[in-house]
């Protein structure tokens, strides 16, 4: 995420999504104090590396963390993660302009607009759920991951604890 211009729709709604989460939050703010590697940064938040990779992956996807693979003195492969620069400021205004470049079909009528979609070919508007079924389903698919990540998590902690 460029923090020297707004979002673009499908990047505002990748950053709103990455932070709609108390792990991602927690991990951006570990992330402020400095650079980290995932072992220690899963220790320090609490959480298993399955988990935290998951996160991180998503924090990476929408611009907000950067990570980089270094060797260690010892040779070992390790993955850092810090802060990307970022800032985000929402009004009405940056979310009008955002709407109007969502690529995933979600812009709807703007003011580039002619028309309402249902003036285009004479058919109604569709019924609101059908409406957001792609939405739902992105939704379920999401809450369905978190959760494998949460069991892959809670099993790990189970085989540390026998150890």
């Amino acid at each position: 995420m460029n923090a020297d211009q707004p979002p673009d729709g499908d990047q505002l709604l990748r950053v709103l999504s990455a932070l709609d989460n108390p792990h991602r939050l927690r991990i951006i703010a570990a992330l402020g104090a400095g650079r980290n590697y995932v072992s220690q940064l899963a220790r320090e938040i609490g959480i298993g590396r399955p988990l935290l990779h998951m996160h991180l992956q998503r924090l990476e996807a929408a611009g907000l963390v950067v990570g980089s693979l270094e060797l260690s003195e010892g040779g070992k492969a390790r993955k850092y993660f810090e802060v990307a620069p970022f800032r985000l400021e929402l009004s009405p205004e940056l979310i009008a302009r955002a709407v109007r470049t969502l690529q995933g079909g979600g812009a709807g009528p703007g003011p580039d607009t002619d028309r309402e979609p249902a003036e285009a070919d004479g058919a109604p508007e569709p019924p609101r759920a059908e409406a957001d079924a792609p939405t739902e389903e992105r939704h379920e698919k999401h809450a369905e991951h978190e959760r494998h990540a949460e069991h892959a998590e809670h099993a790990e902690h189970e085989k540390e604890e026998a150890q």
